[in-house]
Parts: C-alpha cells; structure tokens; sequence
C-alpha cells in the first residue's frame, strides 16, 4: 500500500512541476502575441501617418515580432513598445 502512495505521490510532483513549467511558458505566449499585435499596430500608424520609421521595429510582419518577443524578456519588449509610442508621437507634433 504505502508503495502505490509513494507512486501517486511522485506522480502528483511530476504533474506539478509539469503544470508549473507550463503556465508560465503558456503566459510568455500570451505575453508576446499581445505584444506582436501592438507593434504590429504601431508599425501600420508609422506607415499611415508617414512617420518615417525603418528597420525591424517598424516591420508589419506580425510573426516577425512575436519572434523576436520571444528571445527577450518583458521588460526589453515593453521598453520597445514605449519607444516606438514616443516616435509616434513626436512624429504627430
């Protein structure tokens, strides 16, 4: 009996660690197609109001930018999203 309960024990801890693994991974998913529809709306602005912006910041390959979230972390692809919102912005005035 206490060997089944042992079983089931260490069962329950793999499926933990799994599910712990997973919710996070799941949230950097989330997290980063958030992020690739935001720059993909601030790259189509850049193109609309002919601000000017180049490169792979301004890219509007949505697939492009999730990719790249991926490799970084939150505050590396929030900071982005702060930069292009400010040359956005000083391209309005």
């Amino acid at each position: 009996m206490s060997k089944i309960i042992r079983t089931v024990g260490l069962m329950a801890m793999v499926l933990g660690c799994a599910v712990s693994l997973a919710v996070p991974a799941a949230l950097a998913q989330s997290n980063c197609a958030t992020y690739g529809y935001l720059a993909l709306k601030q790259a189509r602005e850049n193109q609309l109001q002919k601000c000017g912006g180049t490169g792979p910041r301004w890219s509007i390959d949505l697939k492009a930018h999730i990719a790249w979230c991926g490799t970084v972390g939150p505050s590396e692809w929030k900071s982005e999203l702060r930069e292009r919102a400010k040359m956005l912005e000083s391209c309005k005035k």
